[in-house]
């Protein structure tokens, strides 16, 4: 089964790291963190006490999951970003009425084929269409062989959350026009609570989000012969509540050179890469978002604490 393949390569990953780390702010893009290392980190930290996102997350969709899948309706083609492991389209799948096809789309080319075989074995009659992208580029979508009725893109985990505002405005806007008119999103959206449950959440006590973090110096010095000495380099992660979001950071622990593309790249002591973003947001200021990208947010299901939600919205 060959997928669909429009992921970036090596030298579209060397520009954006090099743009990144000559910034005055240096940042790497999250994107980059799922290696085979990295995806395999990533799902050891959805297993963590600390980390609530996928437990609450699938408390919501289990709780929910027929009302959900009567929504949706028969005959749709389900279409997921970032896909993963795929465990948790399962229940989607298990309930959905005929779904036409399955489109996973993910930037872990590995993973995606071994999931995307997986998935064929236990669903048969379903035509999976595996497709190796950035989901937040424009990429080529097979044209499964039965019409469906409805496109419906699948976005769990609150990865909106990773998205700056008006980069997550534009996400929405290009989903909306992939789904097209009638079309559906069913995303999780974080949402805002105790800034002290959300250190926790990024800052586990068994070092796997640190680890995580790091994992993207030792992929860059793989994959691009870059020279990080990732043993002068810490993991840092806080809840900025001005922008509403936990930011995630690599500190240099010394100065430091390292060199990558002929550059050669100074760190100061304390200076930081800045790699990931987490927004949290509540519910008014998302469904004005997703209102301005072009969708109407029809239904909303929450946690009881409310700290999380799975929304429906459907393009107008």
């Amino acid at each position: 089964m060959a997928p669909t393949d429009c992921s970036p390569g090596r030298e579209t990953f060397l520009a954006e790291v090099l743009a990144g780390l000559l910034k005055p702010q240096k940042e790497l893009p999250s994107k980059y963190f799922y290696d085979e290392r990295g995806a395999t980190l990533f799902e050891r930290i959805c297993e963590l006490e600390e980390y609530y996102i996928p437990r609450v997350e699938a408390s919501i969709m289990q709780a929910h999951i027929g009302e959900m899948a009567g929504l949706i309706g028969p005959h749709a083609l389900l279409m997921e970003y970032g896909s993963g492991n795929c465990e948790k389209v399962r229940v989607l799948l298990d309930h959905l009425s005929d779904p036409v096809a399955y489109l996973p789309v993910d930037i872990s080319r590995e993973q995606l084929l071994l999931v995307a075989g997986q998935l064929s074995s236990e669903y048969p009659k379903l035509e999976v269409y595996p497709i190796c992208a950035d989901y937040l580029s424009r990429f080529d979508v097979p044209e499964a062989k039965r019409a469906s009725k409805r496109v419906c893109i699948y976005f769990p985990g609150s990865t909106i959350g990773n998205l700056d505002p008006v980069p997550a405005t534009r996400f929405l806007q290009r989903a909306a026009r992939v789904c097209g008119s009638g079309g559906a999103l069913l995303i999780g959206v974080d949402l805002k609570k105790d800034p002290v449950v959300l250190h926790r959440a990024y800052n586990d006590g068994e070092g796997l989000t640190a680890e995580f973090n790091l994992n993207l110096l030792r992929r860059i010095n793989r994959e691009l012969d870059c020279d990080f000495e990732l043993e002068l380099y810490r993991h840092y992660a806080f809840y900025n509540p001005l922008r509403s979001r936990v930011e995630m950071h690599i500190i240099s622990q010394d100065e430091q050179e390292v060199h990558l593309g002929g550059e050669d790249i100074s760190f100061a002591w304390g200076e930081s890469i800045w790699t990931e973003s987490s927004y949290k947001y509540d519910l008014s200021q998302f469904r004005q978002m997703a209102s301005g990208a072009g969708f109407n947010v029809e239904h909303v299901w929450t946690d009881e604490r409310q700290w999380f939600s799975v929304q429906y919205l459907v393009r107008r």
